[in-house]
């Protein structure tokens, strides 16, 4: 009998917790939980989450609770090196979608993408199938719907029965309604990818492949849309700064004992 593949041990950077996966690891893991049948939350961790979590014990209480926790963002690999911790590589949501469509293609896993305007998404669904062939994807359904519509989106999902559900919705409305799917007993891995449909659809350009590598990724994101995110990442860059700063000093303090 294969003997299963043994995952790096969760660590917390600045108080959030992080499960050092490489992205195959993440992929090998999340086809574990898939096969299992059981429900998988995936969520990836960045400043904002670290803030987010800081700021609102509900988030916090989801964040721990999620099945992986990765490492979405510069801002975490640099916290991790400052402060000593293990963090192999960066897993972002738009490039673990790629990987887990292919693995959704190669097995034959139903696909439900949620999330973007109703045309972002079927955009997104087509380049998908184009990228990835083969890819059953069951269901596009929009993200525009409150909390009085959970209930029937978690209906809408358990109909089509994917066994990925990409979840393309801000926070931190994301992690509430695919927290709800939990309650609700829905079925599979949910994958809150944000505003990764847009991305892929071509609506909105990705980063040049040098802007990623140097980490600057969060720069380019910001420069295609100052209104939403120029408060998120000048603002909030400077508090997750400044926490950094406080938590390696106290760790400096402890050595020094």
């Amino acid at each position: 009998m294969a003997q299963a593949p043994a995952y790096p041990a969760r660590v917390r950077v600045l108080g959030c917790p992080v499960d050092p996966y490489t992205m195959a690891q993440t992929v090998s893991r999340t086809a574990e939980l898939v096969e299992g049948g059981g429900f998988a939350h995936l969520i990836g961790a960045n400043a904002d989450k670290v803030l987010q979590m800081r700021d609102d014990p509900a988030m916090a209480e989801i964040v721990e609770g999620c099945e992986i926790v990765n490492a979405d963002g510069a801002s975490m690999l640099m916290a991790a090196e400052r402060l000593g911790v293990d963090v192999p590589e960066r897993v972002s949501g738009i490039d673990l979608m790629g990987e887990l469509c292919a693995t959704a293609a190669a097995r034959g896993w139903e696909v439900c993408l949620l999330g973007a305007r109703a045309d972002v998404a079927e955009e997104a669904a087509e380049r998908l199938r184009e990228a990835h062939a083969g890819l059953r994807i069951v269901a596009v359904r929009d993200g525009y719907f409150g909390p009085d519509e959970y209930a029937d989106v978690a209906e809408e999902i358990r109909a089509a029965s994917p066994r990925i559900t990409f979840v393309g919705i801000t926070s931190p409305k994301k992690e509430e309604v695919i927290e709800f799917f939990r309650r609700a007993g829905l079925k599979g891995a949910f994958v809150g990818v944000g505003g990764s449909f847009d991305v892929v659809s071509g609506r909105i350009p990705r980063a040049p492949l040098w802007m990623q590598r140097a980490r600057l990724e969060w720069l380019f994101r910001m420069m295609q849309e100052p209104g939403r995110l120029l408060r998120r990442y000048a603002v909030g860059n400077v508090r997750f700064m400044r926490l950094l700063r406080q938590e390696a000093r106290a760790a400096r303090r402890e050595e020094s004992r």
